[in-house]
């Protein structure tokens, strides 16, 4: 399998394609484990260089009309629906997901430009009496400044595009550090926006498969005036340290352990339906995939016999083969990971109904696997799994299934199913997550709020909020 035609395949710093001084790495295929690319290793001279074509640009682009910025988006959103088939390819190719999840991220990520292209012009600011009647307090909003933009390998396009458009559109220049594992995507999406009008020095990318020495030295960087992160929990928790010595604006979206509540009055086949998308969307490979399936004791059996019956029968394969329902995990190591909980989790008594052993072949293949008889203290039930095990646990009423829900220190996305409204909202006041889906199995949408709480992350990205972390509010006292 090989790269689309035109694929760009090095650094992008002010406009221009060029290599890195660190030499470079090997992208691969996690349905096959070979090399379908190499690309640059950024080094801190090429930070240097992105860094300063980001604050050289960034002024003039803050001080453009809205309706430019917002026309920048527009376009690039165009192109990328335009070119749907040719990312979505390129996403399974390099990440493994099949071809239906990548062809719905395409989607869902073009969206993120045309929602931040209609917020551009929609920044505003406000006029009042002080309370006193001394003077009148005026705000308005202006670009924090320098984005450093760092995104996961599981949705290569949407967490791009999630932090590329509100910075723009707010008139922030921005430096982006996609994942190792997956970078093809967002050059390609570089070259969409240069495509489409994004003056050089506003867009950069920078791929490494060493990312801690890169992110660390642009943070130490007095350029650099806001962090957007999404990944894990741990390496926000390291993030968060290096941003406190500048104390540079931060956006995390970190880790979840989502809870899935089935209750004894839901419907069962819309809530197997549900607990499909939220567990076996990219595979599992997402942190808003369901974790934990709390399901009440008088229906527990009968939803996990529906939800074992739903995950023996997909399709295993390559990403990119159409007729593949379940594609690779991105790496050896990520499978390594899946099966040691699940290994875990049996040992202390949980049951394998489906799936549960690690696959033979070429590639980075798991199973999709349902476990019963859950102990609420096993791997699979307080670590995030990441893969598509689903693991059921039965609980006596709302109350014992929020206890077991809200004890873990991650609070991102929670799922409720219940034939009461009232019911229904009354546990998602309850439970402490950012997000919830009652009686849905998807809750991502440009137009939300998409963050957690606790543990899961600090700020909220997307819907109205979303342009929020890149702009700096400045009040002016005056009178006449």
């Amino acid at each position: 399998m090989t790269l689309p035609a035109g694929t760009p395949t090095g650094l992008f710093i002010d406009g221009k394609w060029g290599e890195g001084s660190g030499g470079s790495f090997a992208v691969l295929n996690p349905s096959t484990g070979d090399e379908i690319a190499t690309v640059p290793i950024a080094g801190l001279d090429d930070l240097d260089r992105a860094l300063a074509a980001a604050a050289a640009a960034q002024p003039e682009w803050a001080a453009a009309p809205p309706r430019e910025r917002s026309e920048v988006l527009h376009k690039t959103f165009e192109l990328m629906i335009a070119r749907r088939e040719e990312l979505a390819y390129l996403m399974s190719l390099e990440m493994g997901k099949s071809l239906t999840d990548a062809r719905g991220e395409v989607t869902y990520a073009a969206e993120f430009f045309r929602w931040f292209g209609e917020e551009a012009v929609r920044i505003d600011g406000a006029l009042r009496t002080a309370p006193s009647g001394a003077n009148r307090i005026l705000t308005f909003r202006k670009a924090v400044g320098v984005a450093l933009l760092v995104t996961p390998w599981n949705f290569p396009a949407a967490m791009a595009t999630r932090k590329i458009g509100p910075a723009l559109a707010a008139g922030c220049s921005v430096v982006l550090k996609p994942a190792g594992e997956t970078p093809l995507t967002s050059l390609l999406l570089a070259q969409l926006l240069d495509e489409a009008g994004a003056p050089a020095g506003t867009v950069n990318v920078l791929t490494t498969d060493n990312s801690g020495e890169l992110v660390g030295a642009a943070l130490a960087d007095s350029r650099v005036r806001k962090l957007s992160f999404t990944g894990s929990t741990g390496v926000g928790r390291t993030l968060l340290k290096q941003a406190a010595d500048r104390i540079v604006n931060t956006t995390m979206e970190l880790g979840g352990n989502d809870p899935f509540i089935v209750l004894d009055d839901a419907d069962l086949d819309a809530a197997v339906e549900g607990a499909m998308l939220a567990k076996m969307r990219n595979g599992g490979q997402a942190c808003t995939a369901a974790n934990r399936f709390l399901v009440q004791e008088g229906v527990a059996a009968a939803f996990g016999a529906k939800l074992a019956e739903k995950m023996a029968a997909l399709r295993v394969g390559a990403g990119t083969d159409e007729q593949t329902q379940l594609g690779p995990m991105v790496s050896e190591r990520a499978v390594d990971g899946i099966a040691d909980k699940v290994d875990r989790s049996v040992a202390a008594g949980a049951r394998a109904v489906v799936g549960g052993e690690r696959l033979d072949g070429k590639g980075f293949f798991y199973p999709a696997t349902v476990l019963t008889d859950v102990p609420r203290d096993s791997a699979v039930a307080v670590e995030e799994v990441f893969g598509p095990v689903a693991p059921i646990i039965t609980v006596r009423d709302e109350d014992d299934a929020l206890a077991i829900a809200n004890a873990s220190e991650m609070g991102l996305t929670g799922y409720i199913y219940t034939g009461s409204l009232a019911r229904g909202l009354r546990v998602s006041e309850r439970l402490e997550v950012g997000m919830i889906g009652l009686n849905r199995g998807l809750v991502s949408d440009p137009a939300a709020p998409f963050g957690g709480v606790k543990q899961s992350g600090i700020g909220r990205e997307g819907g109205y909020e979303g342009i929020e972390a890149y702009l700096e509010t400045t009040y002016v006292a005056t009178n006449w």
